[in-house]
């Protein structure tokens, strides 16, 4: 049997998918699919602005499947571990213009500010308690504790984050009206480059010397 609250989140994670995979065409992040099914060939030797299809042949009823319901065993230095439900990790929803992932945070965990500039962004809390940001393009900062069954919105390519603020873990279940929304993670794009941005570009930037520059560099590196 299942419990009204596990029934009740479940609802409102059909009803986040509903929103998000069927609006307006003219709002659609991704291009309208030309066929029933297909499954991303990932292993395909030619690049296109998605996947190929697999086969028909070699669909199975498994590639229309995919398991969020583990939880993890390690994290990474921001305690956070992600269970991928894009293209990469869910080939089925290769030109089905949605995709979704299992954020988890351990206690103090955080999913550092960051952007999709692909997808706008809907999420439901499963677990824990969870301050959830964002910031507009005219620097206006909202934010919001989120508790079991309460949900988000990220309009696209916002900055935003998500900080665990509870007592415990916590799992947060986002959603993309995109197969593929990407991410572009603020601090990775500044200081991670490869070549690095100038120190000259990010001391006058930021307005600090080039010491803490470097510093925020090799903590960085030794994070990495």
């Amino acid at each position: 049997m299942y419990s009204s609250s596990s029934v009740s989140l479940f609802g409102l994670l059909c009803g986040l998918v509903v929103l998000l995979i069927l609006p307006f065409s003219s709002r659609a992040s991704d291009p309208d699919p030309l066929q029933d099914v297909c499954i991303a060939d990932l292993s395909a030797p030619i690049s296109i602005n998605g996947f190929p299809c697999k086969p028909d042949s070699e669909v199975t009823s498994d590639d229309f499947f995919t398991d969020f319901s583990k939880n993890p065993t390690t994290f990474d230095v921001f305690k956070r571990a992600v269970t991928f439900g894009d293209v990469s990790g869910f080939p089925a929803v290769n030109t089905q213009g949605v995709s979704l992932f299992r954020i988890d945070l351990d206690v103090g965990g955080i999913n550092p500010p960051h952007t999709h500039p692909r997808g706008t962004e809907a999420g439901i809390v499963t677990r824990g308690k969870v301050l959830v940001g964002l910031v507009t393009t005219n620097n206006t900062f909202f934010s919001k504790v989120l508790t079991p069954g309460m949900v988000f919105l990220i309009p696209r390519a916002l900055i935003h984050f998500q900080l665990n603020v509870g007592k415990g873990p916590a799992t947060f279940i986002p959603i993309f009206n995109t197969q593929n929304p990407g991410v572009s993670d603020s601090l990775t794009t500044l200081f991670d480059t490869t070549p690095p941005i100038p120190n000259k570009v990010l001391t006058k930037s930021f307005r600090v010397s080039n010491d803490v520059i470097n510093t925020i560099r090799a903590a960085r590196a030794s994070n990495q």
